[in-house]
């Protein structure tokens, strides 16, 4: 529930997400943390927060959000929807925190942390993460280009499908392919950040499926 809805429908009983919102930031932040602490007990807290840092940011919890397809179920205002809210990268972070506080508020730690094991196991499983902290020192479209090129000797293509809203709050649509092959889209604030968007789910379906690459040839 967006507080564009509840502005739009004064006679609305429900309340927005925003104290969700706060609350799930904090519960993804302590779930993650402890995730992280046991599973690379070899990193010292500094190595620990960046891979924190990596987890917990809009970027990455739009992706899920995306994933988990948030946006179709949101109530939203005639205006942020006319503005593609369902596709903002931080509504859909939003979004997720608030789903996340539910979670722990109906489960309590134990379910959270559950639910966060799984949606962010990418990130969190030391045997598909064999140096992660190397990961991170590299965007999603640098690590794309460099499988790509080591694995297929070709170069992801870019390409603007489309983009939403007024000049001060546009959201871009970017796909990425490979030898005309598309693999996925991203949606930001910016064509970069869309293409990260991109470049990071085309990057969990080449490394999840061990015939995609056979696929491009």
């Amino acid at each position: 529930m967006h507080r564009s809805f509840i502005n739009e429908n004064p006679g609305c009983d429900w309340n927005d997400n925003e104290t969700l919102e706060f609350l799930g930031d904090a519960v993804l932040g302590l779930a993650v943390s402890h995730l992280l602490w046991d599973r690379f007990p070899q990193y010292n807290e500094g190595n620990l927060s960046r891979l924190r840092s990596a987890v917990v940011n809009e970027r990455e919890l739009a992706v899920v959000a995306v994933e988990l397809k948030l946006g179709d179920h949101l109530f939203l205002g005639k205006g942020e929807e006319g503005t593609g809210g369902r596709e903002k990268p931080s509504l859909l972070a939003d979004t997720l925190e608030a789903l996340l506080a539910a979670v722990y508020l109906d489960g309590g730690l134990d379910a959270v942390i559950g639910v966060v094991q799984h949606l962010f196991k990418r990130y969190l499983d030391p045997k598909r993460l064999e140096r992660p902290l190397d990961v991170l020192d590299k965007d999603y479209k640098t690590q794309l280009q460099e499988l790509t090129q080591s694995r297929l000797k070709l170069t992801p293509v870019y390409t603007l499908q489309g983009e939403q809203g007024p000049d001060h709050e546009k959201v871009f649509h970017m796909s990425v392919a490979i030898q005309g092959h598309v693999l996925a889209d991203g949606v930001g604030k910016s064509k970069k950040d869309a293409q990260q968007l991109a470049a990071k789910r085309a990057m969990a379906i080449l490394l999840g499926n061990p015939d995609a690459f056979e696929d491009l040839t």
